[in-house]
C-alpha cells in the first residue's frame, strides 16, 4: 500500500486527539508528525516510528486505534469488520429484538452468538458505568464501573430470547464473581442486561431453573440489571475473531479448556458427595 503524506498526517493527527491515545503514545505521534511537517519523504520518518512503536506491538500492547494504524503503516492486511453501527443507533424493526450480556472479554462473547442463525449483528461494547464515552485503557482500569459486553439484534422470528440466554449460560461461568475464566477484574464480571420487564422475567427464569437444576454446587453470582447506555468499542475489537484468527483461536481453546475443566471438576465433586453420603 503506498501511503501519502497527507494520508498519513490525517491519521496522526485523529490519533494525537484521540482521547484514548496514552501519553506516550501521542508523544512519540507528536514527533512523527513534526518530521513529516518539514520533509518531503515519508519512509524515514514512518521507519522511526514503527521501530518506536513495535515493542509494544509485538506483545499487542498498543491503544486500539493505534494497534490499527501500525498494521497500515507495515503494510499488514487490515481486516475490515462489516457491522453496521447503525443498525445498533436506529430504532429496531417490529421483529427484531436485542439481548445485552456480558460474560468476560468480549472477544469470546461474538462468534457463539453471531453464528448463530437469526443473530442481525453483534456489537462489541462497554455498558453498566457512569463515564460517557469509555475507552480501552479507562475500562481496563476498573474505575469507571463498566463491563465489557456484547449488544446483539435479533431476529425474534428466527431465534428467542431464551435461547440466547440458555448459549449464554453454557458459555460463561455464572459462579465466577471476580471475572471470566483467565481474565479477572470488575470489568469481566458476568451480567444480563434486561431491556424490559419481559427481558427480566425470561432471565430470572432462566437463572431459577440453572439454580435448580443442580448443575453447579456453588452458588450462581451473574446479576441481572436493566440495560444502560451501551458504548461501542473501538473498530479494532469488533469481530476480533475474524480479524485476528490464529490469536483469537488460541484465546478460544484455553477458555475451551477451563470450560471443560470447570466441568469435569463439578462431576467430581458431586461424585464425592454421593460417595460420602452413602460410606
Amino acid at each position: 500500500m503506498t501511503l501519502t503524506k497527507e494520508a498519513v498526517l490525517n491519521d496522526i493527527y485523529n490519533l494525537i486527539l484521540n482521547p484514548g491515545t496514552r501519553d506516550w503514545e501521542r508523544s512519540v505521534l507528536i514527533i512523527a508528525k513534526d518530521e513529516l511537517a518539514v520533509t518531503s519523504k515519508v519512509k524515514v520518518p514512518l521507519k522511526k516510528l514503527e521501530l518506536a512503536l513495535r515493542p509494544l506491538a509485538l506483545r499487542s500492547n498498543l491503544t486500539p486505534d493505534l494497534a490499527d494504524f501500525y498494521l497500515k503503516i507495515t503494510d499488514q492486511p487490515i481486516i475490515k469488520t462489516n457491522i453496521d453501527l447503525a443498525k445498533h443507533t436506529h430504532q429496531d424493526l417490529p421483529y427484531e429484538a436485542r439481548a445485552v450480556f456480558a460474560g468476560g472479554c468480549f472477544w469470546c462473547m461474538v462468534e457463539p452468538f453471531e453464528t448463530k442463525p437469526g443473530i442481525i449483528s453483534v456489537l462489541s461494547g462497554y455498558t453498566g458505568g457512569h463515564v460517557d464515552h469509555p475507552t480501552y485503557d479507562q475500562i481496563l482500569g476498573g474505575y469507571t464501573g463498566h463491563v465489557e459486553a456484547v449488544e446483539i439484534i435479533f431476529d425474534t422470528r428466527l431465534i428467542t430470547y431464551d435461547a440466547l440466554l440458555d448459549l449464554f449460560w453454557l458459555i460463561t461461568d455464572p459462579t465466577d464473581a471476580f471475572g471470566q475464566f483467565q481474565d479477572r477484574g470488575e470489568q469481566y464480571k458476568s451480567v444480563i442486561f434486561v431491556a424490559d420487564a419481559s427481558q427480566k422475567a425470561l432471565a430470572q427464569q432462566s437463572k431459577q431453573r440453572l439454580i435448580s437444576s443442580g448443575r453447579y454446587e456453588q452458588p450462581i453470582v451473574t446479576e441481572i440489571r436493566d440495560v444502560i447506555a451501551f458504548w461501542p468499542a473501538e473498530d479494532y475489537h469488533q469481530q476480533f475473531y475474524q480479524k485476528q484468527k490464529k490469536r483469537y483461536g488460541k484465546i478460544k481453546k484455553s477458555r475451551q479448556q477451563l470450560i471443560w475443566y470447570l466441568h469435569q471438576k463439578r462431576r467430581l465433586q458431586k461424585f464425592f458427595n454421593r460417595f460420602r453420603k452413602t460410606s
